[in-house]
């Protein structure tokens, strides 16, 4: 396995800001490959596509992914962990 491809770890740390938001996992799409510096997209079915960056580690662009969901005007959710 190589850096260029998420692992794991990566989808792990996505999944924990798209939970947070209420994102149900089935409408999130993330390509194997890292490309670039990462990209958030807002599909035209309401679903989210994910673009995991190269150009750093994906622990430091987390920040990152909360804030571009934020502005695709998801909100974190009020619901407690154990009822998603």
């Amino acid at each position: 396995m190589t850096d260029d491809i998420i692992g794991m770890k990566d989808m792990g740390a996505i999944f924990e800001v798209t939970d947070r938001f209420g994102i149900d996992r089935e409408s999130v799409s993330v390509p194997l490959e890292k490309e670039g510096d990462g990209h958030v997209e807002r599909l035209s079915d309401g679903s989210l596509e994910i673009t995991v960056p190269a150009s750093i580690p994906t622990q430091e662009w987390i920040d990152t992914l909360e804030a571009e969901v934020k502005r695709l005007g998801f909100e974190i959710s009020s619901r407690p962990e154990d009822e998603m």
